[in-house]
This record gives structure tokens, C-alpha cells and sequence, in this order.
């Protein structure tokens, strides 16, 4: 800062020395050292970020007049460093002379601005951001023009967002659990619903079948019939035992007295009647399927090879001929004039209940 003071050379001249004060200071005219008092004229407005910062006493302390007393101080002693010349004494100026002797602050330029009264030196400062970067127009309309607090505001403002977007997240994750479990729900509901229906079909379908088996059967009964209707089971299909050649039974054993009648099971044709070995006498009759039925053991035979006969027609009567142990008809029954099958099941299968 520019100042109309004299160079700090020739600030002091050591001259005579008085043996009580020490020696003398000297302007640079030769009399005596005044002190100097910025006026107007003297100092510069102050600019940038220099600041004089104000003291309660009323007095700045600037280094302009801290230099007063400094200069004053230094020439007083004259930068006493000789080694042979005793201590200097160094005397201070009167801080009550020198304070009465400044201009008003007020009446600096540059200086008074930034000095406040003494009325307001015990009056809060609103404090004012040190800088405005980072702050937004919303920031000054909610009045966090502070660059900390701004940028506070935006990290809790930028938390609560994430927090929100979370919340929302996990809502929609619940949200689609929900419906994920509300349809697996149904899932499982329909199917229950259609295993019942379907369970409900299956009976249905069973009921008719089993009554559409029925009406069958019954419309077999009506055109078959057992071969005799006083008896007793005695040897079943299968059965094993030596006193039978092939080693185990091939036909279905009607105990009954002899000369008890025995009737055509179905309508058919007479193939063959008479004697058959161990069968005794045996009566075959044909059905229109190639069925063949056997009557084996009779004590008499009422039909002839090649005659029609209808379901409940006397054919012949139980005896014993043959390769027996007692009167009784054995019957085997040859599905296309094959192999015998069990003649009780066959039977059953046309309606009969036996």
C-alpha cells in the first residue's frame, strides 16, 4: 500500500546521546521524530479481502498504526545492536495521546465501511456464506444459501430419494409376490377344482359303464343259463390231483343226483353226442361264436349230432360214466373249439351269478 512516509532508511539518525534518555531520534530533516497520522490524502481504500479488524476499545488495529509504534520502538533504539554501547531504554508513545489524535473511522475512506459502530459491536453479525459455489436457486429460495448446509440439504434430499426408491422397490417386490402367490392360489384351487370335476367324471363314467355292463348282462342272462339248477361245486379249473391225466383239473364240477336234467346253456348247435373215453357219455354243443361246450359224464344224452337246440333245452342228464368217483357233470368250455378256459369265469361273464 502506497504511503507518503519516508523510506526506512533514513526514518533515524542516531545523533547526540543523552546519558539519562539514551540517544535522540531524528527525522530526515535533522529535528526531532514526529509521529504520523494517515489522513485522507494518506491512505488508500481498502480493497480485495483485506480487512481492518475492530477492537472493543475503539481503536483499529491495523498495521498502519501498530506500525507507528513499532517504527517508533525500533528508532528509539536505533536498531540497537552495537556490543559496545549499554541497553537502551526505549520509551512508548501515550496510547491516549495517540488515540485522541486519529481521525473518526468513519472518516477513512475504505475504512469506516467496514468498521462498525461502537453501538454494534455487541450486535449478532448474520452470518453470510464464505462462498456461494454449489448453491442453487432452490437452495436460496429455502434459505440454505450456506455451501455446507446446501450441500447437506442435498445429501438428506438425495437419501430420502434413495430411501423412497427403496421403499418403492420393496413395494413393488411385495406387490409382486402377492399376485405371484394370489395365482399360485388360483393355480392350485383350479386344479383342485378340476381333479374334483374330474373325479366326479371318472364315478359318473364308471356308474354308467357299470350300469351299461349290467343291462348286458342282464340281456345275456336272459339268453343263457346254468346247466342245471340243484348242485354243488365241487372241482374248480385248475385244481391239481394225480386221478386227473393231464396232472390238474380242466373243467368246473356240478355234483348233483343222478338223472338230475341238463340244459343248453345257450342257443347253439349239437356237434357231437356219445361216448368219450374217460369223459363217459359227452354231449359237445357249438354257439354261433365257435364256442364249444362240453357236457362229459352223463347217464343219458337227449339230443343227436347236427340238432338246434335254445337256451333251457334239455340236452341230456347227470351221471357217472366214465373216469368218475361219483354222479356228477363236468363241464369245460373251448373259446373257438381252443384250449379250455376256466368255465366258471366265462360263466360269471355272461351275467350268470354262480
Amino acid at each position: 500500500m502506497a504511503s507518503n512516509r519516508p523510506a526506512p532508511e533514513a526514518l533515524f539518525v542516531p545523533n547526540d546521546e543523552d546519558p539519562v534518555t539514551g540517544p535522540t531520534a531524528y527525522g530526515p530533516a535533522g529535528g526531532p521524530w514526529e509521529e504520523w497520522n494517515p489522513t485522507e490524502e494518506s491512505i488508500r481504500p481498502v480493497r480485495g479481502r483485506h480487512r481492518v479488524a475492530k477492537q472493543r476499545g475503539g481503536l483499529a488495529r491495523s498495521s498502519t498504526v501498530l506500525g507507528v509504534g513499532v517504527i517508533a520502538a525500533v528508532g528509539a533504539g536505533g536498531i540497537a545492536t552495537a556490543k559496545e554501547k549499554p541497553p537502551v531504554s526505549i520509551s512508548l508513545p501515550d496510547l491516549s495521546a495517540v488515540k485522541a489524535s486519529l481521525p473518526d473511522a468513519d472518516s477513512l475512506p475504505g475504512v469506516g465501511s467496514l468498521l462498525g459502530s461502537d453501538k454494534e459491536s455487541d450486535t449478532q453479525v448474520t452470518a453470510s456464506p464464505l462462498t456461494g459455489a454449489g448453491v442453487t436457486v432452490a437452495d436460496t429460495e429455502q434459505g440454505t444459501t450456506d455451501a455446507g448446509e446446501a450441500l447437506r440439504a442435498r445429501i438428506i434430499q438425495q437419501a430420502e430419494h434413495q430411501q423412497d426408491q427403496a421403499d418403492q422397490s420393496a413395494a413393488r417386490a411385495a406387490e409382486q409376490a402377492a399376485a405371484e402367490q394370489a395365482v399360485a392360489e388360483a393355480a392350485k384351487v383350479q386344479e383342485a377344482a378340476e381333479k374334483k370335476l374330474a373325479e366326479a367324471e371318472r364315478k359318473k363314467a364308471e356308474e354308467k359303464r357299470k350300469k351299461e355292463e349290467a343291462e348286458r348282462l342282464a340281456k345275456l342272462a336272459a339268453s343263457f343259463s346254468l346247466p342245471t339248477t340243484s348242485y354243488t361245486l365241487t372241482s374248480t379249473y385248475g385244481q391239481a390231483g394225480a386221478m386227473w391225466s393231464s396232472g390238474y383239473h380242466t373243467g368246473l364240477d356240478f355234483a348233483a343226483p343222478t338223472g338230475t336234467p341238463l340244459k343248453a346253456i345257450h342257443s347253439g348247435t349239437i356237434k357231437e353226442a356219445g361216448w368219450a373215453g374217460s369223459y363217459g357219455y359227452r354231449t359237445i354243443l357249438e354257439l354261433e361264436d365257435g364256442t364249444e361246450l362240453w357236457y362229459s359224464h352223463q347217464s343219458s344224452m337227449s339230443v343227436s349230432a347236427g340238432q338246434k337246440v335254445t337256451t333251457g333245452d334239455v340236452i341230456g342228464r347227470v351221471g357217472a360214466t366214465g373216469n368218475v368217483t361219483g354222479p356228477h357233470l363236468h363241464l369245460e368250455i373251448h373259446p373257438g373249439g381252443g384250449d379250455g378256459v376256466d368255465p366258471l369265469s366265462w360263466l360269471r361273464g355272461k351275467g350268470l351269478k354262480i
